[in-house]
């Protein structure tokens, strides 16, 4: 009999004695007092080899104490494994002496490989920084070879092969390896641990049973209970066989071995883990090659002990198989009706989309399985395109889920990592549907023109069989390496600017342009969405604001300069914010007109009109295209004595110079039908700048102004007032279509043009362009340059 268990200091021991253990031949001398390693659902027994995940700091350092003093560490069973600073009343009794095989650092801790080499009883537990230690008393095994004692061990390795006969999950060399140990302690102790239905707390107490015929009796136990399980599961599922299907007969078989294991009391936590994720795999509706797959992951994690790494990594691949939506949809709602009040609430004008998604529930109300769309909104910033997918989400009654690819260089962001690698997952596509739940919601595909390369790979090539309808249906993740279906998804794409995504990605879509907004549109988007919004946002009641239409188009006027309304609702903010605040101090909000903006947002940063007179000769108005929309610009040229010579300044690109060559070349050709002196080109350096000069621009759009500016710097003629111009020249003088037509009006009208010059074959670009926004211009279709130079000459040209 041993005295009560205690805990002591450790600096009270002043002398370790050791003890002897005999292992066959060998004697050991053991230390008596040893680094402790407590375990959680593992117990360790003489002559078995394991690792051991160490991440505790006290465990920790045990390792590294027990490392620096020989390698032989104390390892000891908690009672239980939620405690994570046990102390003498959480451990159980007996122990394992091990020494240290082998130590890896993992990253969040160490795996420690230790063989047991003998038995022990805790005395007392030591109180040590940074670990504890225990004082420990050896035991030894009592073994009288005797008959009875051989018939035991003989006993038990006929009841291992017909164990290993009965159940196909156990290999055929685990009883030539039972066979060939001649020790029966060590017989006993490697079937009891092998015994993964034997709770820790039975384990713990053969542990510490000295006695060997005793624990060669508990062998013959657990075997003899495995045995009739084996047996009653094998008779039940021959007669089940005939009966019922695969799936039932598993699930069957299942729930009888489950039961078995209740009435004996031997419910195992890994078996347990391994059962929930079966009925998981029942319960879902999964294709036949997935569900096979997955039914093999699970049988074979069932196999993998607790403590390996590679369990977890098993398991959170089974778990990423039962997430997925393989076959779990949202009823489309195809109300067209329905649809159309959603959109219109969402959004103010964007009619050409809004008739593009009510044309696919037109097609989803006649066919029964059509493919998904690939849609690609293309505008500038604030237009709404993001939002849009939202409310087509909304109006069809699908989950909606957005997915931002700006600035993603890696090829598994789409595809996902292979399990290889550590911490490996799905790709972004896999990971949103798991969010959106359903296998059809509506996927956004943000600024996906802004998709980076590097070594890694190129994310816009896997995009390639995303976006692709007849590819999409067998898309294969890296990481699951199983066929999903994405033909149900209805994928919107976003994006600045065409021209940077590459061309056989934007091939798979259908590219819908959103040029950005008129006054009037931007005026209502304010009074319709933006103004509600931030009073919410704000916790302002709806009617503790009023701001009427004239403010809300000065603002729009004065304040921003932009094709969308993101600005546009910062000022809004700003007011909002600043009448929140008097609210807050309970002084009256004064009414907000039109004279108070200057006051409360500061004075205006454009003006409605042009940005500068055209007084001199040599400056003409253009047109141009920007990746956030349309823009004007002004073409400056001057003309000085010396070297004949083209100066162009600006950061002009090739395209845009050429203009430039080409419009002075044509005023030289035909200068005495334009009333050009032909000597002035013969000592005189002419120089075109474009101002922003820190901006890059191209594009041959500019050649007519470019054209008109220079015929003005040399007939001395300045060009009227308020009126720009775009279209490519010909060294023949014709004039050229060319793009960006509705945001380039949309600029100058925002800039206060009253005239345009546009090529002829350009008229029908305007179809697009808002009813209100022609009724302010004047235009004049062009088809050649001499057409464009009489059109924009001053009166008496």
């Amino acid at each position: 009999m041993t005295g009560p268990r205690r805990c002591v200091e450790y600096a009270a021991v002043t002398e370790i004695p050791t003890y002897e253990l005999r292992i066959g031949e060998e004697a050991l001398d053991i230390p008596s007092v040893l680094p402790l390693l407590p375990v959680r659902n593992t117990v360790v027994f003489p002559g078995v080899t394991l690792p051991l995940s160490v991440g505790r700091a006290r465990s920790l350092a045990a390792v590294q104490a027990a490392a620096k003093e020989g390698g032989l560490l104390a390892v000891v069973p908690q009672r239980e494994p939620d405690t994570e600073e046990p102390e003498l009343d959480d451990l159980f009794e007996f122990g394992c002496v091990t020494r240290i095989v082998h130590v890896v650092d993992t990253g969040s801790g160490l795996s420690v490989v230790v063989v047991g080499l003998g038995r022990f009883r805790v005395l007392d537990l030591l109180d040590s920084e940074p670990h504890q230690r225990v004082r420990v008393e050896g035991m030894q095994d009592l073994l009288h070879e005797t008959p009875e004692a051989e018939a035991a061990r003989r006993t038990v390795l006929r009841l291992a092969r017909e164990l290993v006969e009965l159940r196909d999950d156990l290999p055929d060399e685990a009883v030539e390896m039972l066979e060939r140990i001649d020790d029966p302690a060590r017989l006993a102790d490697l079937i009891v641990f092998n015994s993964g239905n034997l709770p820790v707390e039975e384990k713990a107490e053969l542990l510490g049973q000295d006695d060997v015929l005793a624990r060669l009796r508990a062998a013959m136990r657990y075997l003899m209970r495995e045995i009739r399980v084996a047996q009653v599961s094998r008779s039940f599922a021959e007669r089940a066989a005939g009966e019922i299907d695969e799936h039932q007969r598993r699930r069957l078989l299942r729930e009888q071995l489950r039961k078995i294991q209740d009435e004996l009391g031997e419910t195992d936590e890994q078996l347990a883990e391994g059962d929930e994720l079966r009925e998981r795999l029942e319960a879902a509706d999964l294709p036949d090659e997935v569900r096979s797959v997955t039914e093999r992951e699970i049988n074979r994690m069932s196999g993998i002990p607790s403590h390996s790494p590679e369990r977890s990594v098993s398991r959170t691949y089974v778990e990423w198989i039962l997430d997925l939506p393989w076959s779990t949809t949202t009823q489309d709602n195809l109300d067209l009706a329905h649809a159309q009040t959603v959109l219109d609430e969402d959004h103010y004008g964007l009619d050409r989309i809004k008739e593009r998604v009510l044309e696919y529930l037109a097609v989803r109300k006649l066919a029964d399985d059509p493919k998904g769309p690939i849609l690609c909104f293309v505008g500038p910033p604030g237009v709404g395109k993001t939002s849009l997918g939202k409310s087509i989400a909304r109006a069809m009654g699908r989950e909606f889920v957005r997915c931002s690819l700006g600035g993603v260089r890696d090829e598994a962001e789409i595809r996902g990592h292979r399990r290889t690698y550590v911490g490996a997952m799905p790709g972004r596509i896999l990971q949103n549907l798991k969010t959106a739940g359903t296998a059809n919601p509506v996927f956004v595909l943000d600024e996906v023109d802004k998709i980076g390369t590097d070594y890694r790979g190129d994310p816009s090539a896997a995009l390639l069989e995303v976006l692709d309808p007849e590819q999409n249906s067998t898309f294969s993740d890296h990481y699951l390496e199983l066929e999903y279906d994405l033909s149900k998804v209805l994928f919107v794409a976003t994006a600045n600017r065409t021209d940077t995504i590459p061309p056989p990605l934007l091939d798979r879509m259908e590219v819908i342009e959103l040029p950005g907004y008129t006054l009037r549109e931007k005026v209502e988007i304010a009074r319709r969405f933006l103004v509600p919004r931030q009073l919410e946002e704000h916790g302002l009641a709806r009617d503790s604001l009023e701001l009427d239409d004239d403010v809300l188009g000065a603002i729009a006027e004065s304040y921003t300069r932009e094709a969308g309304v993101r600005n546009l609702e910062r000022h809004v903010a700003s007011l909002v914010r600043k009448s929140a605040l008097r609210i807050a101090e309970h002084e009256e909000v004064p009414e907000i007109g039109v004279p108070q903006l200057e006051e409360l947002l500061g004075p205006a940063q454009f003006r409605p009109e042009v940005a500068e007179s055209i007084e001199q000769p040599g400056v003409a108005t253009g047109m141009v295209w920007t990746p956030v929309g349309g823009d004007i610009v002004f073409i400056e040229a001057a003309l000085m004595k010396g070297k004949p010579e083209l100066r162009l300044t600006g950061q002009l690109g090739d395209v845009m110079q050429e203009s430039a060559e080409a419009a002075l070349s044509y005023l030289r050709a035909n200068a005495e039908k334009l009333d050009i002196d032909p000597d002035i080109f013969d000592d005189a350096q002419i120089h075109i700048h474009v101002p922003s000069g820190a901006m890059k621009k191209d594009g041959p759009s500019a050649g007519v102004t470019m054209l008109v500016a220079l015929a003005s710097l040399l007939t001395g003629r300045p060009v009227r007032e308020k009126i720009a111009m775009t279209g490519e020249i010909t060294l023949r003088g014709q004039v050229l279509p060319v793009g960006g037509i509705k945001e380039k009006v949309l600029a100058a009208h925002r800039a206060g043009v009253r005239e345009i010059l546009m090529p002829r074959r350009n008229l029908k670009d305007l179809e697009d362009v808002p009813t209100e926004v022609l009724e302010a211009f004047k235009i004049h279709p062009l088809e050649n340059s001499i057409d464009a130079i009489r059109e924009t000459m001053a009166l008496g040209a």
